[in-house]
């Protein structure tokens, strides 16, 4: 998929006006090699517990943009380097982390787009505590299962339906 969030917002002023289409806040970071990713949403909101990130990036991405409420949690971090290879294993198109990542030079290796907060060396806990396929709100922006999420190195676009 070839594209650039800018001519999106600028092909798109009407949706940006009525709010099908919106722009995150330019607070996440690049971590894995694609700096372009696009795909539908798949939503989790977690607190510092990463044990549904992992059996949900253990599943087929199928294109997929994995989007992770953390509550933008600077306490713990949520993907590291293992989860990173399961979402490029698996079809992943990307994940985005409102919260920290971690092994980030192993991330830089993995061949999926990777965009969080920052960094944090401590793993999360592993009880599996979260909702799966819900509306997340990402850094003040909604997040529906089933949205379109563009990301290039201008920022990160949430869509309610794919852009030509």
């Amino acid at each position: 998929m070839n594209f650039a969030t800018t001519d999106l917002c600028d092909g798109n002023p009407g949706m940006l006006d009525d709010g099908s289409l919106q722009v995150l806040p330019p607070v996440f970071r690049h971590f894995g090699q694609r700096a372009q990713f696009a795909g539908p949403a798949a939503t989790l909101k977690v607190h510092e517990d990463n044990a549904l990130v992992r059996s949900t990036l253990e599943t087929q991405g199928a294109g997929r943009v994995l989007v992770v409420d953390g509550g933008g949690s600077f306490r713990r971090a949520l993907v590291g380097g293992q989860l990173g290879l399961l979402a490029q294993n698996n079809g992943w198109a990307g994940v985005i982390v409102d919260g920290c990542v971690r092994d980030s030079a192993e991330l830089a290796q993995c061949d999926v787009g990777i965009m969080a907060l920052a960094t944090h060396p401590q793993r999360s806990a592993r009880d599996g505590v979260g909702k799966r396929d819900v509306n997340v709100q990402i850094a003040g922006v909604s997040v529906r299962p089933g949205d379109w999420i563009y990301a290039d190195v201008d920022g990160v676009l949430v869509a309610r339906q794919k852009l030509a």
